[in-house]
């Protein structure tokens, strides 16, 4: 699970954020050689990647979390969950769109009902319903205690989105990267694909800091 930074990180992490996303912009267009299939559009490939990875690290972090708050019943787990949450559905947000964006170009069209797209879209929805199952309850210990559960659940999405382009027939590519096997792609592409995926996580622990900091003090704010 990503560790929260301390208040005083919080400025440095945000500026580091901000200078690994312009070098990363600069790689993927400026750096990462034109695909020789798909041409311009393939440059979506790199954030697309580091954004549905992203989405993966959030809920997972929410998978521990919740585990953390069933286990001790501490809400200081449950604001991690809830703050790690908004922003897994942010990135899987983006995920979604860049995809759509992608497969327009690719496949003439915005959307299949392929295995992948639809267990991601599935995901979306699961913690679309658990960040609305946390607005619908106020009481804090039963909010917490129904959300970990949602939490705990919903995650198993997660490698079924993984493992989709294996188990099913699918139009999506395969996997980029496999242990013991040499990445098909050039190595400036896979230089820039793993620059973006740091980049993203940094973003990731930068703004899932932010919002819960912000959670704990609108806590603190309501039980004075």
């Amino acid at each position: 699970m990503a560790s929260q930074p301390t208040q005083r990180h919080v400025p440095w992490l945000g500026a580091l954020s901000a200078l690994m996303l312009i070098v990363f912009l600069t790689m993927c267009f400026f750096y990462a050689p034109e695909d020789s299939i798909q041409g311009q559009v393939q440059r979506l490939f790199y954030p697309h990647v580091a954004s549905a990875w992203v989405a993966g690290l959030a809920f997972f972090t929410v998978f521990v979390a919740s585990i953390g708050y069933l286990v001790t019943r501490d809400l200081k787990w449950d604001g991690i969950a809830a703050a790690s949450a908004e922003v897994g559905l942010l990135f899987t947000s983006g995920t979604l769109i860049l995809g759509m964006l992608w497969g327009k170009a690719s496949w003439g069209t915005y959307w299949a009902w392929d295995p992948r797209l639809t267990s991601v879209l599935v995901l979306w929805l699961l913690y679309l319903a658990y960040l609305a199952l946390r607005t619908y309850v106020s009481e804090p210990a039963k909010r917490a205690r129904f959300s970990s559960v949602l939490g705990i659940v919903a995650f198993v999405d997660v490698p079924i989105i993984y493992f989709s382009i294996k188990w099913w027939r699918t139009q999506h590519p395969s996997y980029v990267i496999q242990p013991g096997m040499k990445p098909a792609m050039p190595a400036e592409m896979l230089q820039t694909l793993l620059f973006g995926v740091a980049t993203f996580t940094v973003l990731y622990i930068y703004l899932a800091s932010q919002r819960l900091r912000l959670l704990r003090y609108q806590a603190q704010e309501v039980a004075r």
